[in-house]
């Protein structure tokens, strides 16, 4: 949710508490810009000190969905990170409740939401957010995941976080593969056994993991664009999402941190029409993916699956 944060409520939040470096939209949105992955993190928490009160949560939820709304999606499950506002004494429950009001104002599009739980503060405050925002739950809250500075915190101390969240029937993602190598990968299905991860895109450095995908039909959460922005990739054409799609491995598409990354989800499928030759079939089946890899209970999928496929502008294609 930080990550899709339209500019101009950004802007709004950077005139309410003030930042003299930037002298109007466009200035702000040139910050968007990244070396490489550390310093899109950099970027995340200079973009996150606008972020202070309750009431800017509410304010970029309601932002948000709109923007989702716009965009004629129908269904997400949304990350935000609680951990990142606890030095600010913001507290994961009521963060929760003031992003679900914030979303509760727009209708047309459902939000379900997905806590990270921010590796960087470590396992032990991973904790603390778990138990309290499965207090809040019934807010729609779904699962939980970890992002974050994946090259300097490995999965594993991890691990008694997410036998707890699946205690308390909550679904499971960590981001893998994305800034650091097959091993995380391997330790975010092993050690956290991961319902998703999240990336997974250097799982093509050990080939054993790659076929061990398409074995354990392991979900993927792929964001082509945002690894091209943040130099995972030097190219779309580098991306796998072409070869793990080939194998069979049920890869979902997915815009990541949108405004951070100039992307959108329609944008991320038109790439991959011109750059990796997918088919309109097969972005057709990409879609489904996306709602069959979803959190929602069998009866839901079924039924957003039938509002795509009989969609006036949905018809069958053979390639």
């Amino acid at each position: 949710m930080e990550g899709s944060i339209p500019h101009e409520a950004l802007w709004e939040l950077t005139r309410k508490y003030g930042d003299a470096s930037l002298s109007d939209l466009d200035a702000l949105k040139a910050k968007f810009k990244y070396r490489d992955f550390p310093h899109f993190i950099q970027t995340w928490l200079w973009k996150n000190q606008f972020l202070r009160e309750y009431e800017d949560f509410a304010f970029i939820a309601e932002a948000v969905a709109a923007s989702f709304r716009d965009q004629n999606i129908l269904y997400a499950e949304m990350f935000y990170s609680p951990p990142d506002f606890f030095d600010r004494g913001l507290e994961p429950g009521r963060l929760t409740e003031a992003v679900r009001s914030g979303l509760s104002k727009i209708t047309g599009v459902e939000i379900m939401l997905v806590p990270d739980l921010v590796r960087d503060f470590g396992a032990e405050l991973a904790a603390r957010t778990l138990e309290q925002v499965a207090e809040v739950r019934e807010l729609g809250v779904i699962g939980i995941g970890i992002g974050g500075s994946e090259n300097e915190f490995h999965p594993l101390p991890f691990k008694p976080v997410y036998e707890r969240a699946r205690e308390l029937d909550l679904r499971t993602s960590a981001h893998a593969g994305e800034a650091d190598g097959p091993e995380s990968v391997w330790s975010a299905i092993r050690d956290l056994r991961v319902d998703r991860v999240g990336h997974g895109t250097r799982a093509t450095e050990d080939a054993a993991l790659v076929d061990f995908l398409a074995e354990q039909q392991t979900i993927l959460e792929m964001c082509p664009l945002s690894n091209l922005r943040t130099g995972v990739v030097d190219s779309i054409s580098q991306h796998p999402i072409r070869q793990f799609f080939d194998l069979g491995i049920p890869v979902t598409v997915n815009s990541d941190d949108p405004s951070m990354f100039g992307n959108s989800l329609a944008a991320e499928y038109s790439v991959l029409e011109k750059e990796l030759g997918f088919t309109t079939g097969e972005i057709q089946e990409l879609i489904l993916n996306g709602i069959r890899c979803s959190w929602l209970p069998a009866h839901r999928k079924e039924a957003l699956m039938q509002r795509f496929v009989e969609h006036p502008h949905w018809s069958p294609h053979d390639n």
